[in-house]
């Protein structure tokens, strides 16, 4: 009979749980106050108030760590026992600090007396609650490119709140520049009505940059990886909805895949900023903490293509234009950024065949090694078709450009600003040279390489890579008179013949509506210009010719609806807005339709 036993037990576990959501809402309401603590002024009896209010969430968040592990039955994996160990470590040693109860005996603790650790160890206590939280998905209430689409939005509403303010910004901003601003962000574009690093304080520049790595890899693939690594496990339908999101291959894959994400974005953003750091000439940046920050807002601006940039005139400024270590540093984080996660793996796993098959040959020459299709179809696609507008890219631009902006620069230097001026156009948005001074020739060939964009599963936006391939190959099976698209030895489906040719339509379509709305609203705008603006917004490029910020609202608002769908692209809308047809059982006879 062990039915007081089990009685007390559900009691404990109860409680337990009231204690879990009482520490959520403790940290969610935590962040509100460091929102509101950092975005409005207060007089200095609020900040004690407030200071005293953080300690006691941080005691309360400490305890709670402590119940978990001495009451409850659940046992947490030795990443989460370890992460949690640390956290609580951390919160006692900040609430001693702040108490004054080390200082005087270990006077180096005082680099721990700043605001921003303890506003750092709170949103840390609340991503650790949040992320104990249950994520349940309903597939009925909101299918996947739904609930996808609804992540950006939300993004871009908050972001927009908290750009307005008042200390996000020197003289404060309108509500429509904030939401142009945060779209911009968010869908990592680039395009700016106001100067990112005048207009904005240290505050607004810092929530711009987390806006653009939350809608660089999405806020679902951080919320996804956080809840599975303190939870670890996670419904059925969540993990068939994070399987499309992710492009994983197997269902067991998903988490593993988005771990490999995560982990990957802060190793090349971390090993970005510290290139960048000391690319930097001395005088360029001043202080030791605005470095530091230029070079992180860089790099995860790069690698995210996004091409926001604290400078005035981006790389052109007088300082940087003729660094071209920064430049090919750039330029490097935007490619990886853009060339997508699933091909950056698959080269890992290619890399690592290689070189333990080499392994192999040197321990036993006379036994044949079977070489496997490791680099798949999608891969070698994606490959070959970044390489050939890269270097298509910079030899036009070199030559276009050789008696224009790139005369004032070295033979070395005119090839690494031509090698950055192709890659930048593919949704990086940086630029090293003035865009208004460009030949129409060179426009020309910007179009292009806009409209193509990255690679699927990246940072990047446009029509993608693997889109314009598929319909090359279309035209050149058709004019050889073949009935099927064939490439390195491997049959095409109809199916991805289908959509790449209707995300090429539907492109067109939008970029089109956009061209005439703001050709109606800014008559007084040249038709280059505007059709300019238009493409680098739907293929979140971000590069301009100067026009952005002297837009009219209404066409302020059709750049902001362009951004957006540009990022999250036209076909998934049409996928949330319109019911799946179930499969039918019948087919109807097929005819052959007149096309020229």
């Amino acid at each position: 009979m062990n039915f007081p036993k089990t009685q007390n037990w559900e009691k404990i576990e109860r409680r337990l749980n009231r204690l879990k959501k009482f520490s959520f809402w403790l940290s969610l309401f935590s962040v509100c106050l460091i929102i509101f603590d950092l975005g409005f002024t207060h007089r200095s009896e609020t900040e004690l108030y407030l200071t005293d209010f953080y300690l006691i969430a941080l005691v309360i968040g400490s305890t709670t760590i402590l119940v978990r592990y001495t009451v409850s039955r659940q046992k947490f994996p030795l990443k989460v026992r370890f992460f949690d160990g640390i956290i609580f470590f951390l919160n006692i040693l900040l609430v001693f600090i702040k108490l004054d109860l080390l200082l005087e005996s270990l006077p180096f603790l005082k680099f721990f007396n700043n605001m921003g650790w303890l506003y750092l160890a709170l949103l840390i206590y609340f991503i650790r609650e949040f992320s104990a939280r249950r994520l349940n998905y309903n597939r009925e209430l909101l299918n996947p490119a739904q609930l996808f689409i609804a992540s950006f939005l939300g993004m871009i509403i908050l972001g927009t709140l908290l750009l307005m303010l008042p200390r996000a910004t020197h003289e404060g901003i309108s509500a429509l520049d904030a939401l142009f601003t945060a779209t911009s962000a968010v869908c990592v574009t680039g395009l700016i009505v106001v100067d990112t690093g005048t207009y904005f304080t240290d505050l607004g520049q810092t929530i711009i940059l987390i806006l653009i790595q939350l809608g660089g890899l999405g806020i679902m693939t951080f919320a996804s990886y956080f809840s599975y690594f303190f939870r670890g496990k996670s419904s059925y339908e969540h993990q068939i909805m994070l399987k499309d999101m992710t492009n994983s291959e197997k269902i067991g894959e998903v988490f593993s895949v988005l771990k490999k994400i995560v982990l990957l974005t802060f190793a090349i953003e971390f090993l970005g900023a510290v290139l960048i750091f000391f690319s930097l000439e001395s005088g360029t940046v001043q202080v030791f903490i605005n470095k530091v920050f230029f070079s992180v807002f860089h790099s995860i601006s790069g690698f995210c293509n996004a091409g926001f940039s604290t400078l005035e005139n981006s790389l052109y400024e007088p300082e940087f234009q003729f660094n071209y270590p920064l430049q090919l540093i750039i330029v490097v984080l935007f490619i990886l950024g853009g060339i997508g996660f699933p091909i950056l793996f698959n080269i890992y796993k290619y890399l690592t065949y290689y070189f333990r098959n080499q392994y192999a040959k040197m321990l036993h020459p006379a036994n044949s090694a079977h070489t496997p299709w490791v680099i798949s179809l999608n891969t070698r696609i994606v490959l070959v078709t970044t390489s050939a507008l890269l270097i298509i890219g910079t030899i036009f631009f070199y030559f276009f450009e050789y008696n224009n902006t790139l005369q004032e620069h070295s033979w070395f230097g005119k090839i690494v600003v031509s090698f950055f001026g192709a890659a930048t156009p593919r949704t990086a948005g940086f630029n090293s040279v003035d865009m208004s001074a460009l030949n129409f020739s060179t426009l020309m060939i910007i179009f292009i390489l806009m409209w193509i964009g990255a690679s699927p599963g990246s940072t990047g936006g446009g029509i993608k890579t693997s889109t314009f391939a598929l319909t090359t190959l279309n035209f050149l099976s058709l004019a050889r008179g073949k009935d099927r698209v064939e490439v390195f030895r491997r049959e095409i489906s109809d199916l991805s013949i289908r959509r790449a040719f209707a995300i090429m339509s539907l492109s067109l379509m939008v970029i089109g509506t956009s061209i005439f709305l703001i050709a109606s609203f800014d008559e007084e705008k040249t038709l280059l210009s505007i059709a300019f603006e238009c493409f680098s917004a739907y293929s979140t490029v971000g590069l301009s010719i100067g026009i952005t910020p002297q837009l009219s609202s209404a066409s302020k608002v059709v750049i902001i609806g362009t951004m957006f769908i540009g990022r999250v692209s036209m076909l998934t809308i049409l996928i949330a807005l319109l019911r799946r047809v179930k499969y039918l059982n019948y087919r109807y006879p097929q005819e052959e339709i007149l096309m020229n």
